[in-house]
């Protein structure tokens, strides 16, 4: 059992590594998410900034977009030109996907300096293309609505998991110290 346990030691580390740090931002934003039901910001601060963030980029592209409170659930409604398309609940904000992001990378940590930044930026795009995907749907519902489970359970989610797994192959490959076990 010892003699498993030492071929195995970097798996074992890498898996605890990652659970414990998922399942300790995952109860530190889940309190977030407790502490700021009583917010000014609904449905929570960051939910209602990706949700306004979204709606200034729709603006900007020239979609008559505005956000209203959706009065039977926490989450916005964005209404685009005229229609309710789509609303933003906290599950669109993209703090989970963060936090898995994170959670990988610190499980194949490298150079402290090099794991912060690598975790800053990679945070940073994750979140940048949320916005991306959030102002994509909400056109394509716009232009298709008949693609709304296409875009919404299969395109999208595939797109943000799929950008976040090219960055964690991108870290392995450059940056990590662990390197993946090879026979």
């Amino acid at each position: 059992m010892k003699a498993l346990f030492a071929k195995y030691k970097s798996v074992i580390r890498f898996i605890l590594t990652f659970l414990l740090v998922y399942v300790t931002f995952s109860v530190c934003y889940h309190v977030y998410l407790n502490i700021s039901e009583d917010s000014k910001f609904y449905p929570d601060y960051i939910t209602n900034l990706v949700a306004r963030q979204s709606e200034t980029l729709l603006n900007a592209i020239g979609y008559d977009t505005k956000l209203e409170p959706h009065p039977n659930e926490p989450s916005l409604k964005v209404i685009l030109e005229g229609q309710y398309l789509a609303r933003v609940i906290e599950g669109c904000n993209s703090i989970s996907v963060i936090i898995l992001f994170f959670s990988f990378i610190m499980a194949f940590s490298g150079r402290p300096k090099t794991t912060f930044f690598y975790i800053l930026s990679g945070s940073v795009l994750i979140y940048a293309a949320n916005i991306i995907r959030i102002v994509l749907l909400s056109i394509w519902l716009y232009h298709y609505p008949g693609q709304k489970e296409l875009l919404h359970t299969v395109v999208f989610p595939g797109i943000i998991y799929g950008f976040m797994f090219l960055l964690w192959i991108f870290w392995v490959n450059r940056f990590s110290k662990l390197k993946p076990m090879h026979d």
